[in-house]
């Protein structure tokens, strides 16, 4: 690889093409760490499926965040997948909506790209100690 290429890992994806000023992409797991740190700033979830805490995501960096998420892109359109653990006592119909608005809501104004579905897998229920 020549020197000051990047190589590029995962799926990339255009969002923007000026001609007079160049290309802007943006990878698959960019958009998947938004949807992930989007998700976990509403109230009621506890964490990301698969992560123990968001403590330990911290110091491990926040590409450990985007485990639960799953992002497919077609043609500009992006529909995501979301695996969460929730916290006890709250409504899972009330939270998984406010997760939904916020996902998608973040995406679109982060990235243009538009956002068909947030799909919500609720994978536990975590108890307060």
């Amino acid at each position: 690889m020549a020197k000051g290429m990047v190589k590029e890992e995962g799926t990339v994806y255009s969002i923007q093409n000026n001609t007079s000023l160049g290309e802007v992409k943006i990878a698959d797991e960019v958009v998947a760490i938004i949807a992930a740190l989007a998700a976990t700033e509403v109230d009621g979830v506890a964490s990301m499926a698969g992560n123990i805490t968001n403590d330990i995501i911290s110091r491990m960096g926040k590409k450990k965040l985007s485990r639960g998420v799953k992002v497919d892109v077609l043609e500009g359109v992006v529909t995501v997948s979301l695996a969460l653990n929730m916290k006890y006592d709250f409504s899972i119909v009330d939270v998984t909506s406010k997760v939904q608005d916020r996902v998608k809501s973040a995406i679109e104004n982060m990235t243009g790209l538009e956002v068909a579905d947030v799909n919500i897998r609720v994978a536990g229920v975590e108890m307060e100690e």
